[in-house]
């Protein structure tokens, strides 16, 4: 156990944030995710018993967001004529406003064919058991 650090990110998750450099993207999914075919050239490390927004809430508290794109966080976008609904992000944008100035500012969206292609070139994959659609999140790495 280590002070100051949320005891949800495992030993294993935290050496691999560690690692990760300036620009690196994480690409944390939720259950419907085809996390380990995305993943073949990337670490993937799997969180089934746990949804996105406490894993995302977690790691915030210890990963800069990179200040020198617009987006440095992404979502997958809803395919044109899907009616499912996303109060996820919503709930995305509250976690990234307490760790990150820019808010919602900080948000972008990728259409979802792009982001599967992005998160083939991910540095990291942390699967969640997560239920919600399209919960999907890329967060792309800062300097301290």
């Amino acid at each position: 156990m280590l002070k100051g650090i949320p005891a949800i990110l495992s030993p294993e998750l935290l050496k691999v944030l560690c690692e990760m450099g300036h620009s690196d993207r994480l690409v944390i999914s939720d259950g419907n995710f085809p996390a380990e075919s995305m993943g073949k050239d990337a670490i993937v490390i799997r969180c089934d018993g746990h949804g996105v927004p406490e894993i995302l809430d977690a790691i915030l508290q210890v990963f800069p967001l990179d200040t020198y794109v617009d987006h440095p966080v992404n979502l997958m976008e809803v395919m044109p004529g899907d009616t499912v609904e996303t109060p996820i992000w919503d709930t995305y944008k509250d976690i990234i406003k307490k760790n990150d100035s820019r808010g919602a500012a900080a948000v972008g969206n990728i259409e979802r064919f792009a982001f599967y292609d992005e998160a083939r070139t991910a540095y990291a994959i942390v699967a969640t058991g997560e239920k919600a659609l399209y919960a999907n999140i890329m967060l792309q790495k800062g300097v301290i």
